[in-house]
């Protein structure tokens, strides 16, 4: 027996009702049962559609988020790519990164969706970089710095690290 289909309606304010919360408490604090009453919807039409909060999140940053696809420039795309780290988005993403540490298909799942963002990035760096520097070194210790950032608090995720970090590669490749 088939179910009844997902309506895009709905579907999409349990997606935005998702990232509204997090945003306001938190995405410790967000539960499915909390998104479906800020969408407006039943819990099981949330719980027939996700096993999990991180599965309902990822796919919100996926609808909602549009990340840097590969500006010409490094600084550039640093810039966008930090920006998007602030706020919501990088709460989100940090909460994701710590669920996908305990559960395997869903680190599976965030790899899929990290690397969309590290082709991104290689091919901007590819085109920056000289030819003798390891790409994928490179886009380690880019995103090592934004990650480790984002997740111990110590620094910000700004402007000034996009000049740092541009500056450190145009370094590496002279």
């Amino acid at each position: 027996m088939v179910g009844r289909p997902r309506s895009e309606t709905s579907r999409r304010a349990i997606l935005r009702a998702a990232l509204d919360l997090c945003e306001r408490d938190g995405y410790q604090n967000v539960t499915l049962k909390g998104i479906a009453q800020a969408a407006g919807t039943g819990r099981q039409t949330v719980y027939r559609w996700w096993r999990t909060k991180a599965e309902v999140m990822i796919e919100a940053l996926t609808v909602f988020v549009e990340a840097p696809t590969g500006s010409e420039d490094l600084r550039t795309f640093l810039l966008e790519t930090f920006r998007l780290s602030g706020g919501a988005v990088g709460g989100v993403v940090v909460g994701l990164m710590a669920d996908a540490q305990s559960d395997e298909a869903f680190a599976v799942r965030m790899r899929g969706f990290i690397d969309s963002r590290r082709r991104a990035l290689r091919a901007v760096l590819a085109r920056t970089l000289s030819a003798d520097v390891d790409l994928e070194l490179a886009v380690d210790m880019v995103f090592g710095a934004m990650w480790y950032r984002l997740m111990n608090r110590h620094a910000p995720v700004d402007e000034s690290l996009a000049d740092d970090v541009t500056a450190m590669l145009a370094r590496l490749s002279s």
